[in-house]
């Protein structure tokens, strides 16, 4: 089932985030250490913006959406190992960014998958590759959505 998160979900939210970071660290700017110490109303803030899940029952896909200087930005994506090349991610991908949208995200140099997920849903590279985090040695690219 995918549906919406609100802020009354913040520990569905929470949890599938810190399994996320746990499971996959290379795919996030944010570590499992710094939002573990995220309080309840962290995960609710986080909340405000636009989070969905596929649950099965429990969470096994998720992603957000925010708005960044005008430009819709997709980040969080990530779907539990036992789950994946299910479609999860289109699911997701589709119900955060309206049809008419242009959309940028970041995707890991090393994470062929998520890269081919994102380029067969209409997202291309731009060049623009920056370090994942401070300190790291693991590089991103920026990939960006042309339909709007």
């Amino acid at each position: 089932m995918l549906r919406r998160l609100g802020p009354a979900d913040w520990r569905t939210f929470r949890d599938a985030r810190l399994r996320a970071l746990a499971d996959s660290p290379e795919a996030f700017g944010s570590t499992l250490a710094r939002e573990r110490g995220f309080r309840e109303d962290d995960w609710r803030q986080r909340l405000t913006r636009p989070v969905w899940v596929v649950e099965d029952p429990l969470p096994v896909a998720i992603g957000g959406l925010f708005d960044h200087e005008g430009a819709l930005h997709v980040w969080g994506m990530w779907t539990d190992p036992g789950h994946r090349g299910r479609g999860h991610a289109r699911r997701i991908l589709d119900a955060l960014i309206p049809a008419d949208a242009d959309a940028v995200l970041d995707v890991n140099l090393a994470n062929d998958a998520a890269r081919t997920t994102y380029e067969r849903y209409g997202f291309v590279g731009t060049g623009r590759i920056e370090p994942l985090r401070p300190g790291s040695d693991q590089r991103m690219e920026q990939m960006v959505l042309r339909r709007g």
